[in-house]
C-alpha cells in the first residue's frame, strides 16, 4: 500500500480538511508521485508550476539523482500561501555488467552520430513537449506486458567494460510477439518503427507532462494523435533497436524526467 503524505498543517487539516493537499507515494529518488488538492489550489515545485486539474489532481516526480530537498509552494484557495520542504530519500542503485557485445553497439560510428542527436530530440520532444491538462495519469497504471525483469531502473550499466549513463527505463523480457498493452490511457505522441537505439517506439501522453516510452517493439498498433485505452494493444515485443534480445524497454517520465516505473506500477504480477 502506498504511502500518504500529507502536505499541509496539522491544524489546517483539522479546520478545513479541503485545504490540504495529499501526495500518495513514497518520496525518494525516482518516484512518480501522485495527489489531490482543493480545487483550484496552485502549486510549484522548485519554482516551476506545476499543473492541477479543476478537480485538484496533480503529479510530479524526482528523478534518479534527485537532490536530498524539494520545495513545494501552495497557493490555497482562500489566497493562502506555504511552502512545505519535502525530504527526498536517496536510493542504492545497482550495477549491471554486460559483457559481449558488438562494438558498434557500445560506440555507435560516427556516421550515425547526426541521425543518434536527432531521433533523441524527437523523443524528448515527445515526452516533455505537451502539457495536457486531462489527468489520464489518475486512473494509475498496469503492467504493460509480463515476462522476467531483465533491467531495472537506475541502474548503471558496464558496457564491454566501459560505464555508461544509467539505464533509465525497465527491461521486460518476453518472447517476440508478445502483446504490449497501454499501461494508462492516453494520446500517442510518437510512433516510430526504427530508431537507431531504441527501435520501434511509442510514446504515450497521459496529461500534465506524464508520458510512458514502450521501446524495441516489433510491430507498432497505434498512430500519432490517437487515443488509447488502458490495456489496449499498441504493438508487440520485438528486439529492434540495439538489443540483445526480445523485450521490452519502458519508461515513465514527468516532463521529460525518466522516473523509476514501479514506483507507479501495481505489484509485479506473476509470470
Amino acid at each position: 500500500m502506498r504511502r500518504r503524505v500529507l502536505l499541509a498543517a496539522p491544524a489546517l487539516l483539522l479546520a478545513r480538511p479541503a485545504r490540504a493537499v495529499v501526495v500518495e507515494g513514497k518520496l525518494e529518488q525516482g518516484a512518480f508521485l501522485r495527489g489531490r488538492a482543493a480545487p483550484g489550489t496552485r502549486l510549484a515545485l522548485d519554482g516551476a508550476p506545476v499543473r492541477v486539474s479543476r478537480d485538484g489532481i496533480f503529479a510530479f516526480g524526482f528523478g534518479r539523482d534527485a537532490k536530498d530537498t524539494a520545495r513545494l509552494d501552495i497557493t490555497h484557495p482562500s489566497g493562502a500561501r506555504e511552502t512545505r520542504l519535502l525530504a527526498v530519500a536517496r536510493r542504492a542503485w545497482l550495477e549491471q555488467r554486460i559483457d559481449g557485445l558488438p562494438p558498434a553497439q557500445v560506440t555507435p560510428p560516427p556516421e550515425v552520430l547526426e541521425r543518434i542527436a536527432r531521433e533523441r530530440e524527437m523523443l524528448r520532444a515527445a515526452r516533455a513537449g505537451h502539457d495536457t491538462p486531462e489527468p489520464f495519469f489518475a486512473e494509475g497504471f498496469i503492467w504493460p506486458v509480463t515476462g522476467r525483469i531483465s533491467g531495472v531502473f537506475g541502474s548503471r550499466r558496464i558496457l564491454n567494460g566501459q560505464p555508461r549513463q544509467p539505464h533509465l527505463g525497465l527491461d521486460i523480457a518476453a518472447p517476440t510477439g508478445t502483446p504490449v498493452a497501454a499501461a494508462c490511457p492516453g494520446i500517442v505522441r510518437l510512433a516510430e518503427p526504427d530508431l537507431y537505439f531504441p527501435g520501434g517506439t511509442i510514446v504515450l501522453d497521459h496529461g500534465h507532462g506524464v508520458s510512458s516510452t514502450y521501446m524495441h517493439l516489433s510491430r507498432l498498433d497505434a498512430r500519432v494523435g490517437q487515443r488509447v485505452a488502458q490495456g489496449a494493444s499498441i504493438g508487440a515485443v520485438g528486439a529492434t533497436g540495439r538489443v540483445t534480445g526480445p523485450h521490452l524497454h519502458f519508461e515513465i517520465g514527468w516532463r521529460g524526467t525518466p522516473l523509476d516505473p514501479e514506483t507507479a506500477l501495481p505489484p509485479r504480477p506473476e509470470t
